[in-house]
């Protein structure tokens, strides 16, 4: 008789213990219906990836316990259904550690396998990562045991063993579980996004069965969590690597695959969502970062200042996307700077999205500025002081309606910006969600280029005004003013960018492979100089495999000169 097994692919909230056992009873109820008899959740899905140093509260742990409890009892007329529900736990003895007398326990990053309300099995993942965005030794001790159930009816159950994300990265854990009498591999997983990395999931997870010829459930989480976005596209292997099926990216799923016996091996039948190019994941995950964001933070929407440039005018498309326009405003704020095709360019795509758009000129305030600091600045020429004042002035105000309105600011500054310190603090920087953050600006560009030719949610046709992608970038701060007066191009600057910031390359790696050597040696300074600026941004969303957020961990204060 063949197993049908359901992906509880959904958008659970940190912290929501009683919510998100919730979701998962609907599911497994939704599942058991349509014949399914074994549900799965992805890792720590009963309080939401990543918790951080919730994690380290007695009383989160314990509010853990409680909605995994809960959720058994709930189910537990559901005769033959099996459930693993991701949770952390604490273990079963104390590692015998005082401080301050205090006891310091063992916590797991764990897995309860639940039946017809009872708790038949815990596993504690073995392999903790810590690289990346991970810190999972600041709270977890590692598990030692294999966890190998049934599941399934009678003498027609099938021996699922159960690996909880990482530990399917490694060879030991697979291959203990195997030799435990696994027939099938079910791996529940919170692995944050980056364009590719599902390419490089599946890939691995082909890996693994190829060695313990074994077919494998892949149990991913959906939904936007701070900086850090999760995908979904859980996804089936046959023993042979093969791809049996894969939910849709992006979006809550119940993914369901059966598991069939055709003589001694086991066959998965599943559907398979189609693929998505890198550009329109990356449009995605920017997408749900903001949405999510937002929602699960209670913000009834967002304000941001739309410059005509193409950095603001590519936040005001996610933002639109993401939330609707009605909860999207724009706001121009020109200077004496800002040319009149700026403020047409910037009108013609509100009118284009649909949102509500104000012109508020900063000029009055900008000269009272200068008037009230003539005394001070007296024989000193004009310099970027002065353009600082033009952003802080436009930060003022966007604050203001934010706090008048709740709307949050939506930051408008790209990765080569951030890098750089081409970005003024309490000014462009001014805001709480930083959405194009680890975007380079030539990703920024193409990007754009994207979504004019894409519409995914139905808003808006071609969006952003062609003369904004094609119109050489400027801040619009002093008189004639071009971003490459004082940059690179960004198709040098965003290779060095890749190369010394995202993959750690030296200074004489990058000059070797042909770059000129004072422009890499301008770079490398900008980014050290700029570390300062880069601690105070608001957190935006991670979409590469190195952001400037939990990925980037430079002191301020450091004399190493590459």
């Amino acid at each position: 008789m063949p197993l049908k097994i359901c992906v509880a692919q959904l958008n659970y909230c940190v912290g929501d213990m009683p919510g998100n056992a919730q979701k998962i009873i609907d599911a497994a109820r939704t599942a058991y219906q349509q014949g399914a008899r074994l549900v799965l959740t992805p890792e720590l899905a009963i309080c939401g990836y990543a918790a951080e140093d919730l994690f380290l509260r007695p009383s989160f742990i314990q509010a853990c316990d409680d909605a995994v409890n809960h959720v058994a009892s709930v189910l537990a007329g559901l005769k033959g259904l099996t459930v693993v529900v991701g949770t952390p736990t604490h273990g079963n003895s104390g590692l015998g550690l005082r401080t301050k007398s205090v006891e310091v326990q063992q916590r797991h990053n764990a897995a309860r396998v639940l039946r017809e309300g009872r708790v038949i099995e815990t596993y504690a993942k073995r392999e903790l990562p810590n690289y990346q965005v991970f810190d999972e030794r600041r709270y977890f001790t590692p598990g030692q045991g294999t966890c190998v159930f049934q599941a399934g009816e009678g003498a027609d159950a099938f021996s699922i063993g159960l690996l909880i994300c990482e530990d399917a990265w490694f060879e030991e854990p697979a291959r203990l579980a195997r030799q435990a009498g696994a027939e099938l591999l079910v791996v529940i997983n919170a692995s944050p996004f980056h364009v590719g990395k599902g390419d490089e999931r599946e890939q691995m997870m082909r890996t693994r069965v190829l060695a313990t010829g074994l077919p494998l459930v892949y149990a991913h989480l959906v939904g936007g969590q701070d900086e850090i976005v999760f995908e979904g596209r859980s996804f089936a292997l046959q023993a042979d690597g093969a791809l049996a099926g894969r939910a849709p990216s992006f979006k809550e799923n119940i993914f369901v695959a059966q598991a069939e016996r055709a003589q001694s091996a086991i066959k998965l039948v599943a559907i398979t969502a189609p693929e998505q190019s890198n550009d329109a994941d990356l449009w995605d995950a920017l997408v749900l970062g903001v949405r999510d964001y937002l929602g699960k933070n209670g913000f009834p929407g967002a304000i941001l200042g739309l410059s005509g440039g193409i950095d603001s005018a590519m936040v005001l498309a996610i933002a639109v996307d993401a939330l609707g326009a009605d909860k999207v405003r724009a706001v121009m704020m020109p200077s004496p700077y800002t040319a009149d095709i700026s403020c047409i360019d910037a009108r013609e795509m509100a009118g284009r999205v649909k949102v509500r758009y104000d012109e508020i000129s900063i000029v009055p305030e900008f000269d009272a500025f200068r008037m009230s600091l003539a005394g001070q600045f007296k024989g000193l020429a004009q310099d970027a002081t002065e353009e600082n004042i033009q952003a802080r002035i436009r930060g003022v105000f966007l604050m203001a309606l934010s706090n008048k309105l709740g709307s949050i600011v939506l930051t408008t500054g790209n990765k080569s910006e951030l890098a750089t310190g081409y970005c003024t603090l309490y000014g462009d920087m001014a805001g709480g969600f930083a959405v194009i953050k680890d975007l380079l600006k030539t990703t920024v560009f193409r990007l754009a280029r994207w979504r004019n030719v894409n519409n995914p949610y139905g808003t808006c046709a071609s969006p952003i005004p062609e003369r904004i992608i094609t119109r050489p970038p400027s801040a619009e701060l002093r008189a004639d003013q071009l971003d490459q007066d004082s940059l690179p191009p960004y198709e040098v600057l965003d290779a060095i960018l890749e190369r010394y910031m995202e993959n750690d390359q030296s200074v004489e790696h990058i000059v070797a492979a042909g770059f000129e050597r004072a422009v890499v040696e301008q770079v490398a300074r900008l980014i050290r100089l700029n570390e300062y600026k880069r601690r105070q941004a608001p957190i935006g969303i991670r979409v590469t495999h190195r952001s400037f957020g939990k990925d980037w961990r430079y002191p301020i204060t450091s004399k190493f000169p590459a």
